[in-house]
């Protein structure tokens, strides 16, 4: 028996004389053949084959790709990273598959591009921002010195080595699924939420690798991301690489006492939030937990007021006098260091910046405005930024030696990201510093405490 395998808005069309059953493929009634989504295509490659199953494989059309020999270079913690996702899987038999997980600032992206380089075949690279798509293009023509293709932004070029955000990818992905071999995700956990998932499943390309910080999520999408992409194959922390290939560093946590009033506030509005939950016996226990309290605070009255109080009590928590004179001795103590301050909000981002005539960057900040802050900031113009959030990931932001976090979610996710911003090697072979500025008694102290164990 001869199977063809053919690909089809998304899926494998397995085309059989039917004599055999075949592992994994359903049977389309309405074409009379099997099919199995795009992501299973190399599992079923290696299943024909391991069964004696002749096929005539007809999925991918790739385009002809250029010469692709980078010019980098390995470290030898590179190098066994791509060796790990290089290797064949002992539980599916597959290789070129799956995650590394490593710290902002090792070098991901070198790692990706030798894996480009040791595949040499067309490749899409997915990336969560627009500031990445810039950055990605920018670093692959560089390196291989052939056009390079972007979905996003108002662009719809494809090339045989593309660069496309989460969104675009996930609107083409069953008309171009079959025009790449190698899938590059960067900030994989982006691909947990469920529409992004589409883009793993949609396309063919038997090859895949997912870069990231911090791989793992609460919400427990990131089992999905091993089906999809492939298993976490190389891990490192920061600690595995400060003072080697990473600056080493200090986290200091500066506790400050919400005044009276504030406290009065506070309790008062958290007392709203908390007598709320108890009352309709609501326990959140994760993300989406909390998400279904939003959902009914469209149509509960009560819900919406309690959700308006926790909002309230957390904007007094995050952006309290106290954090705000902590804030002010920090960078006179800095005064000739590189800082980035973090927010969660844009409210106490703008606060900070006209307190403290400090650049800001938010999600309103417009590109061209974004880059020239952060030009100045790179050649030493501006020794300080504040932000909101933005800076977290998918912008190349300059070399800075001190961090401040004055609020956030208090996930390792967030705080990994941000120690990631000044861990850079030094030329001075100095030490990273990164500041926590947390209200005591309050929710933010207990999530930190959590975080940190």
């Amino acid at each position: 028996m001869t199977v063809t395998l053919r690909y089809e808005n998304g899926t494998v069309r397995v085309e059989s004389d039917g004599s055999q059953p075949l592992p994994g493929v359903v049977t389309d009634d309405r074409s009379g053949t099997g099919r199995v989504p795009g992501a299973e295509y190399a599992a079923l490659v290696h299943d024909l084959d391991q069964h004696g199953i002749e096929n005539r494989d007809e999925v991918l059309d790739l385009p002809a790709v250029g010469d692709l020999t980078s010019t980098y270079e390995l470290r030898d913690y590179q190098h066994e990273a791509l060796a790990a996702w290089a290797g064949e899987s002992a539980d599916t038999g597959l290789s070129r598959r799956g995650c590394l997980e490593l710290p902002t600032g090792s070098g991901k992206t070198v790692i990706a591009i030798a894996a480009i380089e040791e595949c040499a075949t067309p490749t899409l690279v997915v990336v969560p921002t627009l500031d990445l798509v810039d950055q990605w293009r920018t670093e692959l023509a560089a390196e291989f010195d052939q056009p390079i293709g972007q979905l996003g932004g108002g662009e719809q070029r494809i090339e045989p080595l593309t660069v496309s955000t989460y969104d675009s990818a996930y609107l083409r992905a069953d008309d171009i699924g079959d025009k790449f071999e190698l899938l590059v995700f960067d900030e994989v956990h982006h691909l947990g939420g469920e529409g992004y998932r589409d883009i793993a499943r949609l396309f063919a390309a038997p090859y895949r690798l997912g870069l990231t910080a911090t791989f793992e999520r609460p919400d427990g999408a990131h089992e999905a991301i091993e089906e999809l992409v492939g298993p976490l194959v190389h891990q490192l922390s920061v600690a595995d690489l400060a003072g080697d290939h990473l600056a080493d560093y200090d986290v200091k946590r500066l506790r400050v006492e919400l005044t009276p009033d504030e406290r009065e506030r506070y309790e008062e509005k958290q007392g709203v939030f908390t007598d709320y939950l108890a009352r309709s016996n609501i326990q959140l226990r994760s993300g989406s937990d909390y998400q279904e309290l939003v959902k009914r605070s469209g149509t509960d009255p009560e819900a919406r007021n309690a959700l308006l109080a926790k909002q309230e009590a957390k904007r007094i928590m995050m952006g309290s006098e106290a954090k705000l004179h902590a804030l002010a001795d920090v960078l006179d103590r800095h005064r000739d260091d590189r800082v980035i301050l973090f927010t969660a909000h844009n409210e106490l981002a703008y606060d900070i910046s006209e307190r403290f005539l400090v650049p800001v960057i938010t999600h309103h900040t417009g590109t061209d405005e974004r880059r020239d802050i952060l030009d100045r900031f790179r050649d030493g113009r501006y020794s300080r930024v504040v932000t909101s959030n933005v800076l977290d990931e998918g912008v190349d932001v300059p070399d800075a030696n001190v961090a401040v976090i004055l609020s956030g979610t208090g996930s390792e996710r967030e705080f990994t990201q941000r120690l990631g911003r000044i861990l850079r090697p030094k030329a001075d072979g100095g030490r990273a510093l990164l500041y926590e500025i947390v209200s005591e008694e309050t929710a933010e102290t207990r999530v930190a405490d959590r975080r940190r164990g």
